[in-house]
């Protein structure tokens, strides 16, 4: 049934018929208060460019089972919800998102008493949002985070509550004004239940920034965050993804990502803006362009829990004090950098599982708890910095090491190859050069085979076995 909505008199007219229809909208309406959509309603618009429904008092459009939105311009005030559920039924059948340009929330969050939800959502455009005022905030690692613009919570405690989404050309703010917030944010109860389980996630260019302040270290957002609670089979981001912000992470999990690939740059400018954090369990991560970041403590890479199998590196560039190219705390599969490694800064504050720490920017670190069954460089490993190192295995472990090029130190007092804290790795065939420093220093640390080793430094070509 199809009944055609030209006024605001219209709308609430056929919402109170309470039976299952499909409202097209036929021209723009203001709305003074939200509305909801009873079970099997949806509400689309017949010429989307015309067709704008705003809500200039509050939240917008209520979700309850069985809904579709399409074709729309929606708006409300930033920091309000522009859709999102009303209704704690044990199945919400699917709801239906397409097609959609947003000025608001998009806040898809389940709660006890709900069990099942399929969510379909593709082609939808977030110009503007402030998700920061909601409560429901994960919590993990000495962080809560930020909802996002675009939001997926199975907030139920239940194991066997499952949200199954599928979500494609999703995007998010704009270049030089990003969503405030988070960007995409798919999250479950904990990690063992409730769920979220999506087979497919593709998104555009996305644009955050949480507005933490700076020195505040127990809060954080990403351009797309995967928290707990969740699994997913293939995510995709088609465009370029950028935050701003402090602790602004780009790609951030604690779940479980089967594939993901980013086939656009990964850039961050914030303090402490990370450009891709695994927390989680990753099969397959790839990213076809670079990732560089520019802010105070900004790593490129880092693994801090969970593991990952493979992952193939375009390039990781960051520019600020404390900036880490790759640091690993724990065992991960097959690492790949096809052009190379680089960092400019030197000592600075990063934030390190919700404390301040005081780092070394140096491109590849491996810490106590790291290690790598294979790592493989191409285009060389530099650091301009002074007083870092460009290759460190600090109580970590390097199976099997292979790289091409260069490991060079081109500031002061830096280092290009350390081995320390029972570390342990091969320096086959590696090319070694610090330009102001030592080249090769092991300290307590176990290299498995030198052949080939080429070691060239202004202060001491190798140093080994001094007790610092």
């Amino acid at each position: 049934m199809k009944t055609k909505i030209n006024s605001l008199a219209d709308l609430m007219a056929a919402l109170d018929r309470n039976i299952p229809q499909n409202l097209e909208l036929q021209t723009s309406i203001l709305c003074p208060y939200a509305i909801s959509l009873p079970n099997g309603y949806s509400l689309t618009g017949a010429n989307k460019e015309s067709c704008i429904i705003n809500f200039n008092n509050g939240d917008g459009i209520g979700l309850t089972a069985n809904n579709e939105i399409s074709n729309l311009i929606i708006q409300t005030n930033h920091n309000n919800r522009a859709i999102y559920t009303l209704s704690n039924n044990t199945d919400l059948g699917t709801l239906i998102l397409r097609n959609l340009t947003v000025t608001g929330q998009i806040q898809i969050l389940t709660r006890t008493g709900t069990k099942k939800t399929n969510l379909i959502a593709d082609n939808i455009d977030i110009v503007a949002c402030d998700s920061r005022r909601y409560s429901e905030q994960p919590q993990k690692y000495g962080v809560n985070v930020y909802q996002g613009a675009f939001t997926v919570y199975n907030f139920s405690s239940d194991p066997d509550s499952i949200i199954n989404a599928t979500l494609t050309n999703i995007s998010l703010g704009r270049k030089g004004a990003p969503v405030i917030g988070t960007g995409l944010f798919i999250c479950g109860f904990s990690d063992i239940g409730g769920w979220v389980i999506a087979d497919e996630i593709t998104t555009g260019e996305i644009y955050s920034n949480g507005m933490i302040p700076l020195g505040q270290p127990d809060m954080i957002t990403a351009g797309v965050f995967i928290v707990y609670g969740t699994k997913i089979k293939k995510l995709t981001n088609q465009g370029q993804v950028t935050t701003y912000g402090v602790n602004d992470m780009v790609l951030d999990t604690w779940g479980y990502v089967e594939k993901w690939i980013a086939e656009k740059p990964i850039i961050s400018y914030g303090p402490s803006g990370i450009g891709f954090v695994n927390f989680g369990t990753v099969d397959d991560f790839e990213t076809k362009d670079k990732i560089e970041t520019f802010g105070l403590g900004a790593r490129g890479f880092n693994q801090y829990d969970g593991t990952i199998k493979k992952a193939i590196f375009h390039s990781i560039i960051t520019h600020g004090d404390g900036s880490v190219g790759m640091q690993f705390s724990k065992p991960v599969g097959n690492i790949e950098v096809k052009n190379g490694v680089e960092t400019w800064g030197s000592i600075g504050n990063s934030l390190v599982k919700g404390t301040i720490t005081s780092l070394p920017a140096d491109a590849v670190s491996i810490k106590p708890g790291g290690e790598i069954t294979e790592l493989k460089i191409s285009g060389g490993i530099t650091t301009h910095g002074n007083n870092v190192h460009s290759y460190h295995v600090e109580g970590g472990i390097v199976h099997s090491l292979n790289i091409s090029g260069d490991v060079l130190a081109a500031g002061k007092n830096s280092t290009s190859v350390a081995v320390n804290n029972k570390g342990e790795t091969s320096l086959k065939n590696i090319s070694a050069i610090s330009k102001n420093g030592i080249a090769v220093q092991i300290y307590g640390g176990k290299v498995t085979d030198r052949t080939g080793l080429i070691a060239k430094g202004s202060k001491g070509n190798i140093e080994e076995n001094i007790n610092i």
